[in-house]
């Protein structure tokens, strides 16, 4: 029997938690093969979000674990404790395979797990974990990221399919595959986390692109080019590149793209325009550009999307 050793510690967020504990503590009906042993391992009594936690274990008994499980870390700005961080740490170095939930990959990248590896968190927190530990390779897009013995997965509901992604590796995709049917979850999820992301305009503010931004919303059906947008904004081209890259990060084109594909997203959530339609809305001009561009942007086709977050409004109202 392998054994599953959740670490836990205050600061924790008990969402994370409580899943993967649910994931890992009980087996399925029917599984002839010897299921997990689960252990919660921690420093004494914790308080993980509104709940006081009893750990079955202190966080030495990491390292005698095959798999270890670090949920999400709330505080991101603060560094986890440093007793966590060593257990983990000795865990790995033990031979366990380490996986982070949400925002606990802070604390594989404080344990330096992460150096020189590919891995993820919640998007909103992508940026800030690349910038603190720049020798991870951080990929902002994927639900979670497989290293061999250590494993990342972005946020909240993506910690869910790195679980059933280990119990699939542990004991088949059969399994997984029930264990997700009695969790009422998908067994698996296409796309990446493009597909939650938000991507507002910039705010308003005191630089020279403040009436620039909402001229181009009311604008978006149009065939807009980056000469259109320097004339508006009485500037040259070279100029017009430079402020959107200090205000936006990227460059117009860009940024032009990323607003007609969320306009699209909104239209596929809130009506029934065709996808023809909203390549029209959306200045993409044909169906055929505006999948190749939204399934290379956010990770899914139109259609997909549509069937995954398309609004409800109406108690009578059926499947869309």
């Amino acid at each position: 029997m392998d054994t599953v050793a959740l670490a836990v510690t205050d600061g924790m967020l008990h969402f994370e938690l409580s899943l993967a504990h649910e994931v890992f503590g009980a087996a399925p009906a029917g599984v002839a093969d010897p299921w997990y042993g689960v252990e919660v391992c921690g420093p004494d009594a914790v308080r993980v979000g509104r709940f006081r936690l009893e750990p079955d274990h202190g966080l030495d008994r990491l390292a005698r674990a095959d798999t270890v499980i670090v949920p999400g870390w709330a505080d991101v700005d603060q560094d986890p404790p440093a007793d966590l961080v060593d257990a983990v740490r000795a865990a790995h170095e033990a031979g366990a395979r380490v996986a982070s939930l949400c925002t606990g990959a802070f604390v594989l990248a404080a344990a330096g797990l992460l150096d020189g590896r590919r891995a993820t968190t919640h998007w909103a927190h992508t940026e800030v974990l690349a910038a603190r530990y720049p020798r991870v390779e951080v990929d902002p897009d994927v639900l979670y990221v497989d290293d061999g013995s250590v494993l990342t997965s972005a946020g909240k509901a993506a910690a869910m399919d790195l679980c059933l992604h280990l119990v699939r590796l542990d004991h088949g995709s059969s399994i997984a595959n029930t264990v997700a049917r009695n969790l009422v979850v998908p067994p698996h999820r296409d796309g990446g986390q493009a597909q939650f992301v938000t991507t507002p305009v910039p705010a308003p503010g005191n630089h020279p692109l403040g009436e620039l931004f909402p001229w181009v919303m009311e604008r978006l059906d149009h065939p807009l080019t980056v000469d259109d947008l320097a004339r508006r904004a009485r500037m040259s081209s070279r100029n017009l590149g430079r402020h959107f890259r200090a205000v936006t990060g990227t460059t117009p084109l860009q940024w032009l793209l990323t607003q007609r594909i969320r306009h699209a997203q909104e239209l596929l959530e809130t009506t029934d325009d065709t996808v023809d339609a909203i390549a029209a809305a959306t200045g993409m001009g044909t169906a055929t550009t505006l999948r190749r561009h939204f399934n290379r942007t956010v990770g899914v086709p139109p259609d997909a999307y549509r069937r995954t977050f398309r609004s409800r409004t109406g108690s009578a109202m059926g499947p869309a």
